[in-house]
């Protein structure tokens, strides 16, 4: 690979005699990685299926490397939300800020959807996770994967900082910013992200990271955490930004971080933030800095949802009684026609641009209520009275997950919860033996 001849200045004055090692690195083989999804299932269980060739991350818990060749986009468990695909470095953030059940967390700039993911798996159904990318597009491109994963507590949103800042005053424990940055920590995996590397670039991406974290320190309570990441090596866009943020804001005081073996503390006088170099470790390059509000205040100012009346849910109320073991719980909301569910506290979004708010269950029509997939993907099997739970190696997995209609002599007429080695995967509505398929169009097996 041929590196820009600045490029390679910088970093033979960065890595000093590590340098050759770092050019080697670009001969080795590319590394792939999975992270388990415990809003479903353990790492232990996942890994006992055997279903992969998997070995541990060191740096984060749920997290396996795969080997070369293997498919794992390309199996049930995947249509199920049991794992998602992520490079092995990128666990590193949200496996490091320290987020506790019950937090109210921001992913500020979260698509694909990764590590919001990640962090939807550790607050584990509690508390409230709004994730936001200024990019529309992208941002709906995060919404499909936190339906997968089955977060049933967030909000997916697409605002700039200021605006968010203006609605979240001093609101959230936890903030994690994986900022806009020259991708140099990428170059390895991605070599055409070398054509688009200028001093221009890193500019740009500087000036980006400056507005996010002002922001984001705004939106932070007292005693409150925001881990700054990037995937690039430069020291202004790391150490540079975090000293810069550090001047402005003396309220914030930088938090040392855990090694794991391989990690390389930042550059003098920042020590406590971690550089990730791939030949250091099996992952690719990455910036992690942890940050604490030391003084401030928590805001009661953002205003909380309001519920609709049952009268404008009946439809949903008689498929709930019919097809729920229990009745759900939390703030009904109706968008349109779409009805959601959002946790207790939820605060209002109204006057923001919202992709999702809390859980989508489905469309209110006349006289009747259509189950949506992200309400199947949120559920467990044994939260529905009709279930058709089927084993890996039956064929109708993967004729369900083409849409195809299926035989289910075995299921009561009415809403079919279909599974596989019971975890979800959509709905069905079975008449007589046989089984219309609700999956999602978009969702289809190809």
């Amino acid at each position: 690979m041929e590196l820009p001849l600045q490029y390679t200045e910088k970093m033979k004055e960065l890595l000093g005699k590590e340098y050759e090692a770092y050019l080697d690195s670009f001969g080795q083989k590319r590394l792939y990685g999975l992270r388990t999804n415990s809003l479903k299932i353990s790492a232990s269980s996942l890994k006992e299926k055997g279903i992969f060739s998997l070995s541990p991350i060191p740096w984060c818990e749920t997290g396996f490397y795969y080997a070369e060749g293997e498919r794992p986009a390309k199996h049930p468990y995947y249509h199920a939300g049991l794992y998602y695909l992520q490079e092995p470095s990128a666990m590193t953030p949200a496996a490091v800020l320290p987020i506790e059940e019950g937090d109210r967390v921001l992913d500020i700039c979260a698509a694909p959807g990764g590590k919001t993911t990640q962090i939807a798996a550790k607050l584990q159904g509690t508390g409230i996770l709004v994730a936001n990318d200024i990019s529309a597009g992208r941002a709906k491109s995060l919404l499909k994967n936190v339906e997968l994963c089955g977060m049933t507590n967030g909000f997916v949103m697409s605002e700039p900082p200021k605006k968010l800042a203006e609605h979240f005053p001093s609101y959230f424990d936890k903030i994690l910013i994986d900022a806009p940055c020259s991708g140099e920590g990428m170059f390895r995996k991605e070599p055409d992200m070398v054509k688009s590397w200028n001093e221009e670039l890193l500019t740009f991406c500087r000036e980006q990271q400056a507005d996010i974290l002002t922001h984001c320190a705004g939106m932070l309570k007292k005693g409150g955490m925001i881990l700054y990441s990037t995937c690039t090596f430069d020291q202004r866009e790391n150490e540079g930004s975090i000293q810069d943020f550090l001047d402005r804001h003396q309220e914030f005081s930088l938090l040392p971080i855990k090694k794991a073996e391989g990690f390389k503390e930042g550059i003098a006088p920042l020590t406590d933030c971690v550089r990730l170099y791939p030949h250091c470790i099996q992952g690719e390059g990455h910036f992690l800095a942890l940050l604490q509000k030391t003084e401030g205040e928590e805001s009661d100012d953002v205003p909380l949802a309001k519920g609709i009346a049952e009268k404008d849910m009946e439809s949903f109320l008689v498929f709930q009684k019919e097809n729920l073991q229990t009745p759900l719980q939390g703030i009904f909301q109706l968008y349109g026609d779409s009805l959601c569910l959002l946790p207790q506290f939820a605060p209002d979004t109204k006057g923001m641009r919202v992709l999702r708010s809390g859980w989508l269950l489905g469309t209110l029509k006349k006289g009747r209520f259509e189950p949506s997939q992200a309400f199947a993907m949120g559920l467990h099997k044994e939260d529905v009275k009709n279930c058709l739970d089927l084993s890996l190696s039956d064929e109708r997995v993967i004729r369900y997950l083409k849409g195809e209609t299926l035989e289910a002599a075995e299921c009561q007429a009415g809403w079919t919860l279909v599974c596989v080695d019971g975890y979800p995967l959509g709905w069905g509505k079975t008449q007589k033996g046989r089984m219309k398929n609700k999956y999602a169009v978009s969702w289809k097996w190809e």
